[in-house]
């Protein structure tokens, strides 16, 4: 009986052939919506480290619980300003880095 080779792929291989190859509008756009995913986690696991509600939260920064619901399971639609008064009002440090042609720019 003859052994069949089984070809294994990287998760970066996987993502090249079925999302597109980095650059591609496809790809940036899976890569935006998974960077904004974690940022929403982020502020959740943040919350609940300060025992705060969504409710709580939402109060501190001046929005209803609903728009930190939906800021925790999506941070697309937030604003930079919105993050950032989500963080500080968590006590948490946050900070940027920009990329300008090969030079790193950090904002905290």
């Amino acid at each position: 009986m003859e052994k069949k080779i089984i070809k294994s792929y990287s998760l970066s291989e996987m993502k090249d052939k079925y999302i597109g190859i980095v650059g591609t509008p496809d790809r940036d756009q899976y890569e935006y919506e998974l960077r904004m995913d974690i940022l929403g986690r982020m502020i959740k696991t943040a919350r609940k480290e300060r025992n705060l509600t969504q409710e709580q939260l939402g109060e501190l920064i001046g929005v209803k619980k609903a728009q930190i619901s939906k800021l925790e399971t999506s941070a697309n639609s937030a604003t930079i300003d919105t993050i950032i008064k989500v963080f500080k009002a968590l006590k948490a440090e946050i900070s940027f880095n920009v990329k300008i042609e090969n030079q790193n720019l950090q904002v905290s």
